[in-house]
C-alpha cells in the first residue's frame, strides 16, 4: 500500500491549488480525480472576476492550474474514492475505484453536481436536447430555439454565452426577479435576452430529440407548451459528500462538510475545502480554502 503524507480528493481549484501548496511545502502528496477533467469546473464558460484575468473560460483557467500542480504532485484521473478509513491518530486508509493509500491526512475537495429538475422526460432526453454544459453542447443549437432553466450566476453566464453562439435564447425562472450579479443582469439585457417570469418546466416532451416543454406559471396557473430544441439547466448545486459522511464528516443539513477557518472538520487529520463546503461558492474562495486546508495539514502532521 502505498503511503503518503497528504491525500487530496478532487481536482477542481481547491484540489488543485491545496496540491500546489502541499508540493511546494515538501509534503508527498497526491491528487486523485474521479474524472478525466476537474468537473463542472470545465463547464463555465467565461469568467470576468477572477484576479489576474479580464476574461478566461474554466476549461483554460483549470488547464493552467493542472500543469502548474503536476509541477509539484502526481494527479491520477479516473480514480474515485470508495472509502475513507480512519486508523488510530495518525493513519487514513483509501480505497479507490484501482487501488488503496494511506496517508497522514486528507483533504476532501470534492466539489458538487448540477441539481436536476426531476421532472418527467428529463433523463430520458439527456444527450437528446437536454444539457447540464453550454460549453460542451452550445455548439450544437446554432440559430435553435434553446431555453435557459435558473435565475443565478450560472444561468445568466450560460445564457450569455449560448447567445453569443448564435442560439436563439430565453430564461425560464420560477421567480419575478434574478438572482444573478447585477453586472451579468446588465449584459443580459444590452444582449435583449427575454425572461419568462414565475415560471417552471414541468414536463419536457419529444420524440428522437427533445421538442417542447410543459411550462407552469405560478402567478396565473396557466399551462403552456413551449417548443424548443435544447434545454440548458442550470438550478443549482449538491455536494459530492457521500464518502464524507459514510466516514463520520460532519455535514449540514444540505449535505456540505462543515469545518473551521483553517478547513478542519470534526475528524482529525480530515480537511476540506471547496464548493464541498457550501458558503460563497467562487473560485477565488474555492482556491483559498485549498491553500489554507493544506496549511493547516502540514501544521498539524509535519511539525
Amino acid at each position: 500500500m502505498e503511503k503518503y503524507d497528504l491525500i487530496i480528493i478532487g481536482g477542481g481549484p481547491a484540489g488543485l491549488t491545496a496540491g500546489i501548496y502541499a508540493g511546494r511545502q515538501g509534503m508527498k502528496s497526491m491528487i486523485l480525480e474521479m474524472m478525466t477533467g476537474a468537473g463542472s469546473g470545465y463547464m463555465v464558460p467565461s469568467m470576468e472576476n477572477y484576479p489576474g484575468f479580464d476574461m478566461i473560460s474554466g476549461k483554460d483557467l483549470l488547464e493552467k492550474m493542472r500543469d502548474q500542480a503536476e509541477k509539484h504532485v502526481p494527479m491520477k484521473n479516473m480514480e474515485e474514492v470508495k472509502k475513507i478509513v480512519k486508523n488510530g491518530t495518525a493513519s487514513i486508509s483509501i480505497t479507490t475505484s484501482k487501488g488503496e493509500y494511506n496517508a497522514k491526512a486528507i483533504i476532501i475537495s470534492t466539489g458538487s453536481r448540477h441539481r436536476r429538475l426531476k421532472v418527467p422526460g428529463e433523463i430520458d432526453f439527456i444527450g437528446r436536447g437536454v444539457c447540464y454544459c453550454a460549453t460542451c453542447d452550445g455548439p450544437l443549437y446554432q440559430d435553435k430555439n434553446v431555453i435557459v432553466v435558473g435565475g443565478g450566476n450560472a444561468a445568466v453566464q450560460e445564457a450569455i454565452y449560448l447567445e453569443s453562439l448564435g442560439c436563439h435564447v430565453t430564461i425560464i425562472h420560477r421567480r419575478d426577479q434574478l438572482r444573478a450579479e447585477k453586472y451579468l443582469q446588465e449584459k443580459l439585457k444590452e444582449k435583449k435576452i427575454p425572461v419568462i417570469w414565475d415560471s417552471v418546466v414541468e414536463e419536457i416532451k419529444g420524440d428522437m430529440m427533445v421538442k417542447t416543454v410543459l411550462l407552469y406559471n405560478r402567478k396565473t396557473d396557466e399551462k403552456t407548451d413551449l417548443s424548443v430544441d435544447g434545454i440548458f439547466i442550470a438550478v443549482g448545486e449538491e455536494p459530492l459528500s457521500k464518502v464524507a459522511q459514510d466516514t463520520g464528516v460532519e455535514v449540514d443539513k444540505a449535505g456540505y462538510i462543515v469545518t473551521d477557518k483553517y478547513q478542519r472538520t470534526n475528524i482529525s487529520e480530515i480537511y476540506a475545502a471547496g464548493d464541498i463546503t457550501g458558503g460563497i461558492k467562487q473560485w477565488v474562495v474555492a482556491c483559498a480554502e485549498g491553500a489554507v486546508a493544506s496549511l493547516s495539514a502540514f501544521e498539524d502532521v509535519m511539525e
